[in-house]
């Protein structure tokens, strides 16, 4: 029934129209991204050039390269925060420009490389920015969301510290819990270990694939060869902003191609316990391939 004419809404009583609504849970194997025909021209410079790619939830896509490959333009575009100026760019089957700001910060979350803030908000109101997209969806949920990310990335016992007295690596990893807070099927990950010790790394990249295993779809830019290889289900490797490669580590990891992609000798061999693909610098002197 509508308003009469004249009539005020009461006070408190929130606008619902236009609110977003959330995404179903993806299937498996279902395309929550993709790129075809896609060129990126910053300037004068030709930064993507006919790039396809496509991210399926219940995986792990590792983006790869030497600096300046393109790696984290591609993230952007898959994010839909830069505009592409050439190609296709689909977010759950619908181009990009067609999803609202709001709806797709139900879609995706993104983590970019550095995380700076000019307020003092404590650790635990920086996670909890996460959840500004549900806040008309599902706020009963923010607790749970924000305590589960905290735990996840192990910043809870520092919550009530303000993030500005944080370490480069705590940043970085309450930067993620913000983002896993989220509780997006897309999430996109730009070097998100580049601050982290060793423990941690592992423990960003173990996130990567629970969040696979859960249903999501993950892409994340690395630069550390190593990891990739053991927790990406496929990795892409760019090249001068083209895909020199995609496919799964064990296929496209290889010493003719890394060693011609990064203009430095590579070895690849197999981990002698587990047979996992282990991707090291050739430091004998031989000239790359």
């Amino acid at each position: 029934m509508k308003r009469p004419f004249g009539v005020k809404r009461p006070p408190g009583v929130i606008r619902l129209r236009n609110r977003p609504v959330p995404p179903a849970a993806p299937v498996p194997g279902e395309v929550l991204a993709e790129v075809e025909g896609l060129s990126v021209r910053l300037g004068a410079r030709e930064v993507l050039a006919e790039v396809g790619v496509r991210v399926r939830a219940g995986e792990v896509l590792a983006l790869v390269g030497p600096n300046g490959a393109g790696k984290s333009t591609l993230l952007s575009v898959l994010a839909a925060d830069l505009p592409p100026t050439a190609g296709c760019v689909r977010i759950h089957g619908r181009p990009a420009r067609d999803w609202s700001a709001p709806e797709l910060a139900l879609r995706r979350a993104v983590l970019p490389q550095s995380a700076s803030l000019s307020f003092p908000f404590t650790v635990e109101e920086v996670v909890r920015m996460g959840r500004a997209p549900w806040t008309a969806a599902r706020p009963e949920d923010d607790d749970a969301a924000v305590a589960g990310a905290m735990a996840a990335t192990e910043v809870t016992g520092f919550a009530a510290r303000p993030f500005s007295a944080l370490s480069g690596g705590e940043r970085a990893r309450v930067a993620l819990a913000r983002v896993l807070a989220q509780r997006t099927p897309l999430v996109l990950l730009d070097e998100p270990t580049a601050a982290l010790d060793l423990r941690h790394q592992e423990l960003v990249l173990r996130l990567c694939r629970e969040r696979a295993l859960a249903g999501d779809a993950v892409v994340v830019v690395l630069h550390d060869l190593g990891l990739a290889a053991a927790y990406a289900h496929r990795v892409a490797v760019l090249r001068a902003g083209r895909i020199a490669a995609d496919g799964p580590p064990r296929q496209v990891f290889t010493e003719g191609l890394l060693s011609e992609v990064y203009d430095q000798p590579v070895e690849v061999f197999p981990h002698p316990r587990t047979g996992a693909v282990l991707v090291h610098p050739d430091r004998t002197g031989r000239p790359s391939a």
